[in-house]
């Protein structure tokens, strides 16, 4: 309930935020001026969300694999497809060393799940379950349409500061010159602070995604026992070019490998036994500890489009039956 209570303030701020500015500017300008920007934005986004899966899935090196090639992974998705209500994704395998995992597609109908061939030799059976019931709750709640709608506002904030900046430098103290300054100032605090708020809503969809995974009938310890796995297998990862590679689609991740360092320490503290692994009694341990965070983790957090890794675990324990 706090999850989607969460996202309703969060959508509901973003766009009145942008009604506000579009009536702002729309008085000032001509409510034309303004809808160009509103029809701007929506166009380049449309497009990029037609061709996303397409550029997705060559950023990732993915390679589509059929029933008789994976069966056991096709059945794992297939089962937890069926008790999602969901149609079957599409099942495909990345050529990445990174150990990690990710869903997208334009629609429930057109669902991809894939997972990198650095995964599948870390993670056991039931984990690994775990971590695509968590890919197949992205689809199921419609994630990648969310998150699209949701950056256009971002993205129409940056183009009415950039034209109102233009349009002060151009013009002068009596073709309203300095006033045009002035909201190209403020649209781009607004560029920021929407900015933050998409990435906010980043990370309440990471949540829910986890949440999904145990609905779906995984056990929170096998979700956090994999997340544990990736933050490990993320910090020991020496590919940079890889990492260069999926620089603008780590997003999809389910982890974001470049904090996995960071997480290291943090983590250590839960695996008591260091097996390698967080089992139930451990989880169950942490459901009874407040968790504390450096100011920097905080502060850190906030440009992320993940939530902190303690955290996230941390969340999982409170999901414990």
């Amino acid at each position: 309930m706090w999850l989607n209570t969460r996202m309703f303030l969060l959508v509901t701020l973003l766009f009145g935020i942008l009604y506000g500015v579009i009536t702002g500017v729309g008085t000032w300008m001509g409510t034309g001026s303004a809808l160009t920007y509103l029809i701007l934005a929506f166009v380049f986004l449309g497009i990029q969300y037609l061709i996303g899966p397409a550029i997705v899935g060559a950023t990732m090196r993915v390679r589509w694999v059929s029933a008789k090639e994976e069966p056991e992974l096709h059945k794992i998705v297939a089962e937890l497809a069926d008790r999602a209500h969901l149609p079957k994704p599409k099942v495909g395998i990345s050529q990445l060393a990174i150990p990690n995992a990710f869903a997208f597609g334009k629609s429930q109908r057109d669902g991809r799940v894939c997972v990198t061939q650095g995964i599948l030799k870390l993670l056991s059976k039931d984990e690994l379950k775990a971590v695509l019931g968590h890919e197949l709750a992205h689809i199921k709640h419609r994630d990648m349409t969310i998150i699209t709608l949701l950056s256009a506002i971002p993205l129409i904030m940056y183009w009415i500061a950039w034209g109102m900046m233009w349009r002060g430098m151009l013009g002068n103290q009596r073709q309203g010159g300095g006033v045009a300054a002035l909201i190209g100032i403020g649209a781009f605090v607004l560029y920021f602070v929407t900015n933050l708020l998409v990435l906010y809503g980043s990370r309440i969809r990471e949540y829910y995604a986890d949440q999904g995974s145990v609905e779906l009938g995984n056990k929170p310890n096998h979700l956090a026992s994999a997340l544990y796995k990736l933050t490990y297998g993320n910090a020991r990862f020496k590919g940079r070019e890889e990492l260069k590679r999926v620089e603008g689609v780590r997003a999809l991740f389910l982890n974001d490998p470049t904090r996995a360092w960071r997480e290291i320490r943090e983590l250590s503290q839960i695996d008591r036994n260091m097996d390698g692994a967080i089992d139930d009694n451990e989880l169950i341990e942490l459901r009874g500890k407040s968790v504390q965070l450096r100011t920097t983790d905080k502060m850190m957090e906030l440009f992320t489009t993940h939530p902190n890794m303690l955290k996230r675990i941390k969340h999982l324990s409170s999901l414990m039956a």
